[in-house]
């Protein structure tokens, strides 16, 4: 086949100018991507052997090659892995198909400096465009294991690349750099240098289980062809972290790891180590991240750590050993006793594999929990960064609710800044209070104006402010904690004065007396959209509100279950009144001095499409409640 020129794909272009442009602050790290690449495939060809027995490839000696041509400027990464076919490179190399790719370049673009830039391309993880940094041309040359051609991919990064086939192509994939010139300014070292590709591989790669190996230095003694030729060096110890005493591995060692795990180009977070022993022995050396994945929220997202049994990988994202709701954890974890050929089918029913995710999880929180205690800063930013997502544990893993409610926090209306736990919101509960309140809603600036929190406002108690998605779930699932009850203050009767002695019985008597006709007329006037229309004691400036029954699922809650795909029939709400508002005790007024209430029921409308929108909703026909609005207006002047 011919040789065929090709576009980068919109998204691809716009990245490798990124990359060519200096968006690394330190361009090492070039080599660490590419052996990281070839480390992939190595544990992929091994494990396909693994389970094709029939496959025409040879695993007797996997390993990474890197080869320095000083004279031509060259730099060779190989490997003799899985490899890829014709279709394969122009997927994986000209493109990138990935669902984030608009959202990550936006955030790229607006990123204000080099470390920023950096953390947002190494969670993308598009390591092989890294060798743009310091090449004016990448050339690579691969042949899918079991097949008989091969493809050579070439590129100088100017918006075009070129694809054809080979007849001679090894085993593997080779990556080979034609080097810019050295250049201090530019922060360009000679990677045509030895020493200094030694440097880089001892610093981000010493862990890497593949031999890494470069012929030494030609001896400038030998002059015959009875020399003999010098043997490769192996460059990396691979040694397993997870398998060293804590004394001998630094806290840098642990990050090069992670980096090379979570595909990420930060230090994490906190570093958790874990070791069993007993009739079931495994290691587990797992990472949290400090800044969340592009795809946290993505469906088909990957997830789960790195699985080895016997210091043999034999899964990248093995999502068996940790809950869905700490999909964020990286990390690798080493069993001793399970089999080399095991399936992910295999892995669901597995009871060891049962036994290692109730013990991991129950270390990862624990640990989430520790951090709290000892540095409030890096549990913040866990927090703010995860906090949604292991809320979800409060719905889906009721085993480890008690540990997740530990350490989760939440805004409230006590705190303006520093969230609180619901240990410390008991602590300040007031005498006589017998709840926990909460409102949820869009952004803590909504909640605050909403009218269901005036009552509790001017009572001064405290209210958790909920603005995730699955706060409206898990604070159903809960129900309660230390036996104090998680009641929402837009739902059910909250009577507040109950508790207090400034409005006798009597008076209260009197008042719903006072109102009885209003409510029942309301209430058959708006029975298409209402339940039941009522006083009020959480209102203090609004004059009317819209709650749900105290066992009703809210508007959210119905429209995020719908979104799922589950039916749910809408329920009616209620309307409360505020007897104390003028506008409410002149519509009474008005009610029982008029026979002909037509324009009494206008305005019922208009109280039903205010309350609602006060909540964040929108009237059942807003043109109809524009119009209305309108008409009132225009006799007001």
């Amino acid at each position: 086949m011919s040789t065929e020129t090709f576009e980068f794909q919109v998204e691809a272009r716009q990245l490798l100018q990124l990359m060519i442009h200096s968006v690394y602050s330190n361009k090492d790290v070039f080599l660490r991507e590419l052996i990281s690449n070839s480390s992939d495939a190595l544990d992929k060809l091994r494990l396909e052997k693994l389970w094709d027995d029939s496959l025409d490839a040879d695993v007797s000696d996997l390993h990474i090659d890197i080869t320095i041509d000083q004279d031509s400027r060259t730099l060779t990464v190989r490997d003799n892995g899985i490899g890829m076919s014709y279709e394969e490179v122009g997927r994986l190399i000209g493109t990138i198909a990935n669902s984030g790719t608009a959202k990550f370049l936006q955030e790229l673009k607006e990123a204000k400096d080099a470390a920023g830039q950096e953390g947002l391309i190494g969670q993308f993880g598009v390591g092989f465009y890294a060798g743009f940094m310091v090449a004016d041309e990448v050339t690579l040359i691969t042949r899918r294991a079991g097949e008989g051609q091969g493809t050579r991919w070439s590129s100088r990064g100017e918006g075009t690349y070129t694809l054809e086939t080979v007849d001679d192509a090894p085993q593997g994939t080779s990556v080979t750099l034609h080097l810019k010139p050295a250049d201090a300014e530019n922060q360009l070292h000679d990677y045509c240098s030895p020493w200094k590709v030694r440097e880089i591989i001892k610093r981000y790669s010493d862990f890497i289980t593949w031999p890494i190996r470069m012929l030494p230095e030609a001896d400038p003694t030998a002059t015959g062809p009875d020399d003999e030729a010098p043997e490769p060096e192996t460059l990396n110890s691979m040694k397993a972290l997870w398998a060293r005493s804590r004394d001998e591995v630094t806290d840098e060692e642990y990050h090069e790891l992670y980096k090379h795990v979570g595909h990420d180009w930060r230090d994490p977070l906190e570093t958790i180590r874990l070791q069993a022993e007993g009739t079931f022995e495994y290691q587990a050396l797992l990472f949290l991240p400090e800044h969340a994945p592009h795809d946290l929220f993505t469906r088909d997202a990957k997830r789960g750590v790195q699985l080895y049994v016997k210091r043999v990988f034999i899964m990248d994202d093995c999502e068996a050993l940790l809950p869905p709701y700490l999909r964020f954890v990286k990390g690798v974890v080493d069993a001793a006793d399970l089999s080399l050929n095991v399936s992910r089918e295999i892995l669901q029913q597995d009871r060891h594999i049962e036994m290692m995710r109730r013990r991991l999880t129950k270390k990862v929180l624990s640990t989430v929990k520790e951090l709290m205690a000892k540095d409030r800063d890096r549990y913040a930013t866990l927090w703010r960064e995860f906090g949604t997502v292991l809320k979800e544990g409060l719905v889906t893993d009721p085993e480890n609710r008690e540990a997740i409610l530990a350490f989760a926090s939440f805004a409230s209306t006590d705190q303006d800044t520093e969230p609180t736990t619901l240990k410390q919101y008991v602590e300040r509960m007031k005498d006589g209070q017998e709840d926990i309140y909460y409102l949820t809603g869009e952004s803590r600036r909504s909640i605050e104006d909403s009218p269901h929190m005036e009552a509790f406002r001017d009572r001064g108690i405290e209210v958790l402010l909920l603005t995730d998605p699955v706060d409206e779930v898990w604070a159903d699932a809960v129900g309660a904690y230390e036996g104090k009850q998680l009641r929402s203050v837009a739902k059910g009767r909250i009577d507040l004065d109950a508790k207090d002695d400034d409005t006798p019985d009597a008076e209260r008597e009197k008042q719903a007396e006072d109102y009885a006709g209003l409510l029942a007329w309301l209430t058959e006037e708006l029975d298409e959209d209402i339940k039941e229309v009522r006083l009020s004691s959480r209102l203090t400036v609004s004059p009317v509100c819209v709650v749900s029954d105290a066992h009703d699922l809210t508007p959210a809650l119905e429209n995020m279950y719908r979104a799922m795909g589950q039916e749910v029939p809408s329920a009616k709400r209620i309307l409360e009144l505020n007897p104390e508002h003028q506008l409410v005790k002149g519509l009474n007024q008005a009610y029982k001095e008029r026979e002909d209430r037509s324009e009494l029921a206008e305005t019922a409308e208009v109280l039903l499409g205010l309350a609602t929108l006060a909540e964040g909703g929108r009237p059942k026909e807003p043109a109809r409640f524009v119009k209305l609005m309108a008409d009132r207006l225009e006799r007001s002047l």
